[in-house]
């Protein structure tokens, strides 16, 4: 049996980042999934990139990292609201970083114990799919436009916030955010047990990863940050959970 990490969503947290990464340590998976957005929110967006580059082994793209990188392409557009409000971010990692991000892919997808998933962000290749979602709503996910494809099951991140559903057409997973979590404000990702690759339906577990982290330090970090965008709403959401933009 095979032991799969799926995580996303570390937003320049970089001392979430390595609570998790301290944790994945001591479970020693197989594979480690990035479902998107390393980058944007938060103060350390090259180490939280660096960081998914040297750590996991399958990426995708999130909406951050293509707003970010959409940014800079629009950089020289004086009318472009997104590119000043990004400006600290694509200048902070560069253009090395920034063209990788532009590398990965929007979606993909995993054979577990005769569970096809579809894997994707959420934003921008889909819809943003919530805990509290309705069922009719959450299945839409099964279907990938782009692949023409409709999965068994499917994981994704971009909520925030870390969910199974178990619904009449398969499973709706999200993973949780490592770096800016809605609700009770640790680093979440999904570990996934099972058998890698087998057509044949076996025995599956999904498991939340809840992990505690130094929250003042991170909100210390940020707000100490010399043109971080929002910085004071940013705290208060890595201290309490709650949005507040």
């Amino acid at each position: 049996m095979s032991r799969i990490v799926f995580l996303g969503d570390l937003h320049g947290n970089m001392v979430a980042t390595e609570a998790m990464a301290n944790e994945i340590k001591r479970i020693a998976p197989e594979q480690v999934w990035f479902l998107g957005d390393a980058v944007g929110k938060g103060p350390s967006n090259c180490e939280t990139c660096d960081w998914v580059k040297a750590n996991c082994d399958h990426f995708l793209k999130g909406n951050w990292d293509e707003w970010i990188i959409d940014s800079y392409r629009k950089r020289d557009n004086k009318h472009s609201h997104y590119a000043a409000e990004n400006r600290f971010f694509y200048e902070q990692l560069g253009e090395e970083r920034l063209m990788w991000l532009q590398s990965l892919p929007y979606e993909d997808e995993i054979l577990i114990s005769g569970i096809r998933f579809r894997l994707f962000h959420g934003r921008p290749v889909d819809n943003l799919y919530q805990g509290f979602d309705s069922d009719e709503w959450l299945k839409q996910g099964f279907y990938s436009e782009a692949k023409k494809t409709r999965y068994d099951s499917y994981i994704c991140a971009d909520s925030h916030r870390p969910y199974v559903r178990s619904l009449h057409d398969g499973y709706a997973i999200n993973t949780g955010s490592v770096g800016n979590s809605i609700g009770m404000p640790r680093a979440h990702a999904l570990l996934v047990e099972g058998d890698l690759n087998e057509e044949e339906l076996k025995p599956i577990s999904f498991s939340i990863l809840s992990v505690p982290y130094d929250n003042q330090k991170e909100a210390d970090i940020a707000l100490a940050t010399e043109g971080l965008p929002l910085k004071e709403a940013y705290a208060r959401e890595i201290l309490t959970g709650v949005y507040s933009r």
